[in-house]
Parts: structure tokens; sequence; C-alpha cells
């Protein structure tokens, strides 16, 4: 919870930027920064386990035909469901992110250059003076991915659609955030 506003403080910054710009032209949130900075430095665990167990059963089940290997799409969900949860997001409405940005590529790399599961920017690496972080690598990619996505989603008051359209850096069109939330509720929604 105490990391709710590390995420959507990055995809709010985040969102701001053109994605043409070079990382030596994006003016840096410093209240981002410092969340990202604490968020990416904790270790992942889960707090409850019997729930999360379950949700890794069910979400095991939808995920095969995308990770097929059984050990890495356990894998996959437990990083998910860990990231998520610390964050204050909810692990399914990651997985439909990570669905749209990535298909679970975690070795994903766009055009402009984002990298991994959720598509993170790596300009983010340098500005918190860790360079040597490797986006490629699951966990870093989901902390640093939930982190931003927190942050819109506190920035924008709750509103998942303005947040996920900072996330993309797509705020004011309805293509992105339709798309999350068709798959979130098609394939990953779990009832509270």
């Amino acid at each position: 919870m105490r990391h709710a506003g590390i995420a959507s403080a990055f995809c709010i910054v985040w969102a701001s930027f053109s994605f043409a710009s070079t990382s030596s032209e994006i003016p840096v949130d410093l209240e981002l920064k410092a969340q990202l900075l604490q968020a990416v430095s904790e270790a992942d665990s889960f707090k409850d386990r019997f729930d999360a167990e379950v949700w890794l059963m069910d979400m095991s089940t939808r995920m095969r035909r995308y990770i097929p290997d059984e050990r890495q799409r356990l894998y996959f969900l437990r990083q998910v469901h860990s990231h998520a949860t610390r964050a204050g997001l909810k692990p399914d409405l990651v997985l439909a992110v990570i669905h749209v940005e990535s298909l679970f590529d975690r070795y994903a790399l766009s055009s402009v250059g984002a990298q991994g599961a959720m598509q993170v920017m790596p300009f983010w690496k340098h500005e918190l003076g860790r360079p040597e972080d490797n986006l490629i690598d699951l966990s870093t990619n989901l902390r640093y991915g939930c982190t931003i996505l927190k942050f819109y989603l506190d920035k924008e008051k709750g509103d998942i659609r303005r947040a996920l359209g900072r996330y993309n850096g797509s705020l004011g069109s309805h293509k992105y955030p339709d798309k999350v939330q068709e798959y979130w509720y098609r394939y990953w929604y779990v009832k509270d």
C-alpha cells in the first residue's frame, strides 16, 4: 500500500513525454523518482499464502496458452502477484496490462525502447542512479511498471481509464484503455 503513489507518479511523468523524446530531454518528477527508488530497493513476498496459491492455480490455467512451461508460468505469476500487491494494484489488472503491452514476453523491446513485460522506458534506471538494473529481468520490470501504474492511478484519483492512458502515453485516446479493460474482463478479472 505504501507504494501506491509510486506507480502513479511514474506514469504521469511518462505519459507527458513524447515517445520520440530522448532520455536527456525528459523532465523527471522528483517525487516519483524517490518513490521508484524505494520500490526497486525492496524485496517481494506474498502476504497471504493461501489466497496467493488459489490465485496462482486459477491464473496458471488461464495463462497456459501464453507461457506453456508450468515452472516459467508459475514464476511469472508469483512475480506479478507479489509486485502488484506490494504496489497496491489488483494482480489481474497488471496481467491485463502485460497482455496488451508484451503478450507476456519478458524480453519484449518496443520500437521506442520500452523494455520487458510491462514495457518500461530505460531512462528511469539512470534517473534513479541504478544503471545496473536490468529491465528485462521480470522482477525489476514489474517493480518499475507496477510502481508507475499505481502512481498514475493515484494521480487520477482511481480513474483506471485515465491512469491506463497515462501509463501508455496516450491520455485522451480511448484505444489503449479500452483494450486493457477488454482483456482484463475477458481473460483475467477476479471478483473480490
